[in-house]
């Protein structure tokens, strides 16, 4: 549709509540969002121009159709925006990267209950803790918490595996309580975990105070073994809850959302808190922003980062007023099935829980723009040690990797304005050059790259600034004649290593070597650069190779072939949950006889592994 067309299609919608669909072109979906007219909302985008942001302005620009769904009421329309922008991530919507960054705790639902980290809680019957800031803050969560209650980290299965192995080192050292010996009745354990339950929603005073009668029952009972292991347990959650290791993930009861501004571009800062002390903090970033779009974009984050995680501590408070603040709070109020208030502070504790967000909010304004100013620099030196007539925006970097010449691969990584821009990363199977010929494949690779590109592959658009690879004279001409071939005039440079295979500087297709040790930004730069490029590509290799060994391990068993496989696969996900799964849980997926098959097999590799040792 033309422009007009779009503003005339605008027009014709009703005064009613719903949700607006962006699509460009090729009929993806762009941006999503509500209003409680739609004839208003949408056709203010078709109305002045001028008085859009650049980001709306470029959105506007790229918008060929749109769709519309009609709702009963504007809460209605907030419930169906929130679904669909997790659904489809349009790039205009997303202020956060994904899900990934934001794991959970998992306890699941059996008769001896088990710890798990993943990505997202579902609707299994499982009890979920969290969100946390990142996978290491919720694995050391979960290691402190499992160590403290001496709660078994291996793989066997309870009660299933009781009695059939040895305990293993972790019990013979006092770190695992040794369900697996039959010591430990069902119910001390489901006491056990109960009480990390608690230590992970942050109730470590009570926890405390409840061992400690425990341990003093216990020292009347004359069970002085057991009062003393009491008393170790009570004052390591003390230390615990004194020093707020285990929590930092847990669900908070405040959380103080605050965004800075610097020039056109805004920072938005979470801060996360329980009971009065400060244990988390997130950030995002955003370019092309006005004063005007502050709203919005708080907006966006509280709806994508709730939506997210499916969690709402108890207060939000924002720096900015909210158009819709009050169906906000009714919304978070049904995450967390209770009243949740969402405010801008004015005064008291509340106002300074504030002003340190938005402190915190200036910082990362500042270090962002120091660091930028540092790249440019580095960039700029960059262009005139390889005499480029503008600095790099856009640098992609080639490397191969195989085992033994086999099951070759290649990556590439894309740094953009001096970050690398892992979205933008791709993974090659190289099919066609022989095992071991770099040459060949790396030719291969770009033959791909650049076929993509002439296609219209936004996934691989624009194409690059500057191109290095991964080796010397040898690998920048087999790349050359792939690039002249298909006219592109890209430069293109070789990352040279020295004989202790680290960065040496880079090299033409004419052989003659651009020194950069002088340099150190630059040398910086291209070295983290080709560091990157081989962790990516060789990361990729390994995990093609361990998929292989893994779907041999299965094909193995008498009973199984691809598609019972793949339906195992899609059923548990990793060989490790197949190994831990009953034949109960396996029947469902298979035929029974196939299930006994298969829990024989791995009951049969324990035994074959204590046999070898």
């Amino acid at each position: 549709m033309t422009f007009d067309e779009l503003k005339e299609k605008a027009l014709l919608l009703p005064l009613l509540p719903g949700v607006y669909i962006m699509k460009d072109a090729q009929g993806t979906i762009i941006y999503i969002g509500k209003a409680k007219a739609l004839k208003n909302r949408v056709s203010q985008y078709f109305a002045n121009l001028a008085s859009h942001t650049p980001k709306t302005v470029k959105m506007v620009s790229q918008i060929c159709d749109f769709d519309t769904i009609i709702t009963s009421t504007e809460f209605e329309a907030l419930l169906l925006e929130c679904a669909l922008i997790k659904k489809h991530k349009p790039k205009y919507n997303i202020l956060l990267k994904d899900d990934k960054g934001y794991p959970f705790l998992r306890l699941s639902k059996e008769a001896y209950p088990r710890f798990s980290i993943v990505s997202k809680p579902a609707e299994d019957g499982a009890r979920y803790f969290g969100p946390y800031a990142g996978r290491s803050g919720a694995k050391k969560a979960l290691d402190t918490a499992l160590q403290t209650f001496k709660l078994p980290t291996c793989s066997l299965k309870f009660p299933r595996d009781i009695g059939k192995n040895r305990p293993c080192l972790n019990a013979h050292i006092g770190r695992c309580c040794a369900v697996c010996s039959g010591q430990v009745s069902q119910k001390e354990y489901n006491q056990l975990v109960g009480q990390v339950c608690r230590l992970l929603e942050g109730k470590y005073q009570g926890l405390a105070k409840e061992i400690e009668e425990e341990m003093e029952q216990a020292a009347e009972d004359l069970q002085f073994e057991r009062a003393a292991a009491l008393r170790d347990r009570m004052r390591a959650v003390e230390k615990l809850g004194n020093s707020q290791l285990i929590f930092s993930g847990a669900l908070s009861d405040l959380d103080v959302i605050a965004c800075g501004l610097r020039g056109s571009r805004a920072c938005i800062v979470m801060l996360n808190y329980i009971g009065g002390n400060l244990l988390d903090k997130k950030k995002e970033f955003l370019d092309g922003v006005s004063q005007e779009d502050v709203g919005d974009l708080l907006e966006g984050f509280i709806k994508q980062y709730y939506t997210l995680t499916q969690r709402s501590p108890r207060v939000v408070l924002v720096s900015h007023p909210l158009e819709d603040e009050e169906m906000l709070a009714q919304w978070l109020g049904m995450l967390r099935r209770g009243k949740v208030y969402v405010q801008v502070p004015q005064r008291g504790e509340k106002r300074k829980q504030m002003e340190l967000a938005l402190e915190n909010a200036e910082q990362e304004l500042e270090l962002l723009e120091k660091r930028e100013q540092k790249t440019a620099k580095s960039l700029e030196q960059l262009a005139e040690v390889l005499g480029l007539d503008d600095p790099p925006r856009r640098i992609e970097a080639y490397d191969i990797s195989n085992l033994a010449g086999t099951g070759t691969v290649a990556g590439m990584v894309v740094l953009k304005d001096g970050r690398f821009a892992r979205s933008a990363y791709r993974k090659f199977k190289i099919r066609d050059a022989q095992g071991g010929d770099d040459y060949g494949s790396l030719a291969e690779t770009v033959e791909h790259r650049l076929r993509h590109a002439e296609e219209g592959d936004a996934g691989f658009l624009p194409l690059p600034d500057l191109m290095l690879i991964d080796g010397g004279q040898g690998q920048v001409n087999a790349v050359q004649q792939v690039m002249d071939a298909h006219g592109c005039t890209v430069p293109v440079f070789g990352m040279v290593k020295d004989d202790h295979h680290r960065t040496r500087g880079l090299m033409d297709g004419s052989g003659r070597e651009f020194g950069i040790k002088t340099m150190p930004a630059v040398f910086a730069l291209v070295g983290n650069l080709q560091e990157e490029v081989h962790r990516f590509s060789i990361t990729y290799q390994k995990s093609l190779r361990g998929k292989s060994i893994k779907e041999s391990t299965l094909s193995r068993i008498p009973g199984l072939g691809e598609q019972r496989i793949r339906a195992l696969r899609r059923k548990f996900g990793t060989i490790a949950k197949i190994r831990q799964a009953d034949v109960e849980e396996l029947a469902q997926v298979v035929p029974h006889n196939v299930a006994v098959s298969i829990r024989n097999y791995f009951d049969g590799e324990g035994q074959r592994t204590e046999e070898t040792t």
